[in-house]
């Protein structure tokens, strides 16, 4: 997988689709990622002795899939693709602009 904490990604499927964010979490793993204000959902958390039951709403993950990468010259979603600069050090780059996203 290849998006990092901090991308900033666009939904391309789903009901949030359209809709752009950063990536707070990767979950390599399970091939998800959670975007802040995207997959809202409510969660029902149980009260105990001191504190009341309540309905909160949290980002739940969403598929590395149904997310691209944002190019950061054109604004338009992308994909991405490696290269090595001057330093031999592997980089992500936009596959639309060919610009460096590390």
């Amino acid at each position: 997988m290849n998006f990092k904490t901090g991308d900033k990604v666009i939904v391309i499927s789903g009901k949030d689709k359209g809709k752009e964010g950063n990536i707070t979490h990767v979950l390599r793993k399970e091939n998800r990622v959670v975007v802040e204000g995207i997959n809202i959902v409510k969660k029902h958390v149980k009260g105990n002795g001191q504190t009341a039951g309540s309905i909160t709403e949290v980002e739940a993950p969403i598929h590395a899939s149904n997310v691209m990468i944002v190019d950061p010259k054109t604004k338009k979603p992308t994909r991405i693709g490696h290269t090595t600069n001057k330093d031999g050090k592997k980089i992500r780059v936009t596959k639309k602009s060919n610009s460096s996203l590390d």
